[in-house]
């Protein structure tokens, strides 16, 4: 798509934008159905377009996008009337007789960037904030999953007044002329290097952004847990989507006490879930492009394979690999795994864990596995992340009650349910005052009026 077209698309929707449509709550509500059911008569066109980019199993497709995406919807919905409501607020001893509430606006057209490991979920998601907030959206699906983008392409096509959302299709230069346009919010999922460079277009024109980064997620296991819940959780939260999840298990840190029985059961519950050989397996995926499984391919050199580690480049395909005895300085400590790789570390005790964890930048996500409820306190309070799970991965993600994004380095604000429309809204402080009294300390002369202020105060 050229700069025209995209400049003639941005300037459509500014226009649609300032005719006022979009602020009304019952227009909303209308969006998020149509939303609700495009998505759902087009499930096996989402679930055909998944299978194809990333081999993901149907399940997966359908509970971690489909389903997703319809829990958040019905839940903007239920919910639309309420946020929407200014909010009133007490008011200033010093600003009586008035009253103060804090209206929340729709920020005008938003720009959404979708990545490739959720194609549908992480790009759509923050769609249902946008429209339920009021705003104008363009799209940008990733283009390393195609499929799932023209999928995307279609639906929004079929669905929307272009003027009202739109989806821009194609590579990194159109992303570019994209970031060039002035926006009025930009909501972006990816990797840090690619956060980076929206957030520098973002500052040409000051738009605030979202940014949904991830980094390297720690899982701690202490000694004190019931062992088999804690593979199963950790197996299958590190091997959904073939490990390209933001917020899988990056690297374990287990308790010296009980390395062994836990990686005993890791292998087991593999087997377990995906067989003796998972390339046979429905419920296990591949690796989303060449150049990925070349980037993971690489990390396999370092520790002591001790399950998986087989590789077919014609397949992309890595088997489900767990690798011990790594160290800090190994490179598949050094970045984002995103993939089916799982180094393991030890430690004797709970600060020595916590130390090892707050050497790396702030994660997005930080697992810890233990009964005990005194540790349990201490890793929240002594480290930081985007939001923690206890005994249990990733379902955290997925709840419409919780902010959802991460800190520092794994990114900026959040969003699901209420957060969501409040990221894509701006809350306006609207002060009404009275004309019954009018209070005159606050006027000049101010010669003897000093001393009553302090008062005040």
């Amino acid at each position: 798509m050229d700069e025209s077209t995209i400049a003639d698309i941005v300037n459509r929707q500014r226009n649609f934008f300032r005719e006022g449509k979009t602020k009304s709550v019952s227009f909303r509500i209308r969006q998020l159905k149509g939303l609700k059911r495009a998505i759902q008569q087009n499930e096996k066109a989402i679930l055909d377009s998944l299978w194809t980019d990333l081999r993901k199993p149907a399940l997966e497709g359908y509970g971690a996008e489909i389903a997703f995406l319809v829990r958040e919807i019905n839940h903007a919905i239920r919910n639309l009337s309420v946020w929407a409501k200014p909010v009133k607020v007490p008011t200033d001893l010093i600003d009586l007789p008035a009253t103060s509430r804090v209206y929340s606006d729709p920020l005008g057209v938003v720009l959404i960037i979708g990545p490739w490991n959720y194609p549908f979920q992480l790009l759509l998601a923050p769609l249902v904030g946008a429209i339920a907030a009021g705003n104008c959206a363009i799209l940008k699906p990733s283009e390393v999953a195609p499929h799932s983008s023209s999928v995307i392409a279609g639906i929004i096509k079929d669905n929307f007044d272009p003027s009202f959302i739109s989806v821009v299709e194609g590579g990194p230069q159109e992303t570019q002329v994209l970031l060039s346009r002035g926006f009025d919010h930009i909501f972006f999922t990816g990797g840090t290097n690619i956060g980076k460079v929206v957030m520098k277009a973002a500052s040409e024109h000051l738009t605030p952004l979202t940014l949904e980064l991830g980094g390297k997620s720690p899982c701690i296991v202490d000694k004190d847990i019931q062992i088999d819940h804690t593979a199963s959780r950790i197996v299958w939260g590190k091997f959904i989507n073939a490990g390209q999840t933001c917020v899988a298990p990056d690297y374990l840190l287990v308790h010296r006490a009980i390395k062994g029985q836990l990686l005993e059961k890791i292998v087991m519950r593999v087997r377990e879930f995906y067989g003796e050989d998972p390339s046979k397996s429905p419920d296990y995926g591949r690796i989303v492009s060449d150049r990925h499984f070349v980037r993971l391919c690489q990390l396999l050199q370092d520790g002591e394979i001790i399950l998986g580690g087989s590789t077919n480049a014609k397949d992309r395909y890595i088997a489900p690999t767990v690798i011990d005895k790594v160290t800090l300085e190994h490179r598949v400590m050094q970045e984002e795994i995103f993939g089916p790789i799982l180094p393991v570390m030890d430690y004797d005790d709970l600060p020595e864990a916590i130390s090892i964890v707050n050497k790396q930048p702030k994660p997005l996500a930080l697992y810890f596995f233990s009964k005990n409820k005194k540790k349990q306190e201490m890793v929240l309070r002594e480290t930081s992340s985007g939001g923690v799970s206890i005994n249990d991965t990733v379902s955290y993600e997925v709840s419409s009650f919780l902010p959802f994004g991460g800190v520092g380095p794994s990114g900026m604000g959040n969003y699901h349910g209420k957060s969501s429309f409040d990221t894509f809204s701006h809350k306006k402080s609207v002060l009404n005052k009275s004309f019954l009294l009018d209070i005159r300390i606050k006027y000049p002369p101010y010669k003897q009026k000093l001393r009553y202020v302090r008062r005040l105060i």
